[in-house]
């Protein structure tokens, strides 16, 4: 088996880590890797996104094969917070940052995996199937570049996404669709010491609505949390108005659906009830989606892991990736782990033999 380089694997992600790219901040990273992927022999094209979004750019790039097939590779560029000034440290084969910012694995490991593999079978001189690049921006707090992404630049009609934690040769075929709420009750203020009961309490009618609210874990599919609270101006007035921000997740789009019309019910009767007004925003995150086990996708998927000795795993996420949006999109996109660990903490980490897994498992399934 023609091996990764893993010194060299591991210099590029310490290379990329060091780009500052917190999210709306791609451009350097951006250019970075359209310069890289140029001098790999791929076409590459910037795509503008909104200048609201980023100072960078999606990037799309393509690399015609000899062997039949074709598939997408994607990542996205952007880190959370604080991911300013990263000094990774490397010990005992484990890469983490200083301890006062994150590392950003989530998701330079997954690029820097992608490039590793391609510097591989190039050097190698190994045929391979047709490979399409996705670079996104913006991913975190709200996959912003994959929504805005030229998808019109797309012939491949499969695509693995490579953001997730677990073990080497997870597959996500089946994650979530999220629903956000924008809440804003309406009361009356009033003096708290000369006539409270002329006003309106928001936070009590919020209180009332929470109380009668399912959150946290729903069903084995389905969560929902309140996360975001702002409001009063002074203990002295009683509180008119306050704005709370949730969101309900779930596997099945019906029961999303319904625990969505719960939530909102609830404010509505709570609001009712006080004789408060309440405003309501809701709108749809990005879909759920579920890829079949017998898929052609996951077949080929598991069959390069189980040709590097790895026993491949489908399961479930919480969580929402670009893999939403694009399957979204007409797209058919699984996340795979590269095995990052402790993601958006100060204390992230990855370990060198899980980004030279990844990295071994696309030379294999590229090559096949």
């Amino acid at each position: 088996m023609t091996q990764v380089n893993q010194d060299r694997l591991v210099q590029h992600f310490i290379d990329l880590v060091k780009i500052d790219s917190e999210s709306g901040n791609e451009k350097a990273v951006a250019e970075t890797l359209a310069e890289q992927l140029g001098a790999l022999g791929f076409s590459v094209n910037k795509l503008a996104v909104p200048a609201d979004l980023s100072n960078g750019f999606n990037l799309y790039a393509k690399l015609a094969g000899t062997l039949p097939g074709s598939i997408l590779l994607s990542c996205h560029m952007d880190t959370v917070t604080p991911g300013i000034g990263i000094e990774p440290i490397i010990e005992d084969g484990i890469i983490r940052s200083k301890g006062d910012t994150i590392l950003g694995g989530d998701d330079k490991s997954g690029i820097a995996a992608i490039l590793e593999a391609i510097r591989v079978i190039q050097a190698a001189g190994l045929p391979h199937q047709s490979i399409e690049i996705a670079f996104t921006v913006f991913e975190e707090g709200g996959l912003h570049g994959s929504k805005n992404f030229d998808m019109s630049q797309i012939q491949s009609q499969q695509a693995i996404v490579l953001d997730s934690s677990g073990p080497i040769g997870t597959i996500i075929t089946t994650a979530p669709g999220q629903q956000n709420l924008k809440i804003t009750l309406q009361g009356k203020p009033a003096h708290a010491g000369l006539a409270p009961e002329e006003g309106i309490n928001a936070l009590t009618v919020a209180a009332d609505a929470i109380s009668h609210m399912q959150l946290s874990r729903i069903d084995h599919e389905t969560t929902a949390n309140i996360g975001v609270v702002k409001g009063g101006q002074a203990t002295n007035i009683v509180m008119p108005s306050l704005y709370l921000e949730g969101e309900a997740r779930s596997l099945d789009d019906t029961k999303l659906q319904a625990q969505v019309d719960h939530m909102v019910a609830t404010f509505e009767a709570a609001a009712d009830k006080h004789g408060a007004t309440v405003d309501i925003v809701s709108s749809r995150a990005y879909n759920a989606y579920r890829i079949n086990e017998d898929d052609s996708l996951i077949a080929g998927i598991k069959a390069a892991f189980a040709a590097n000795g790895i026993d491949a795993i489908t399961k479930s996420t919480g969580g929402g990736s670009d893999a939403n949006v694009f399957n979204g999109r007409g797209l058919k996109t699984v996340n795979l782990s590269t095995g990052m660990s402790k993601v958006h903490t100060t204390e992230e980490f990855i370990k060198v033999e899980d980004m030279v897994a990844i990295s071994q498992f696309l030379v294999t399934y590229l090559t096949r």
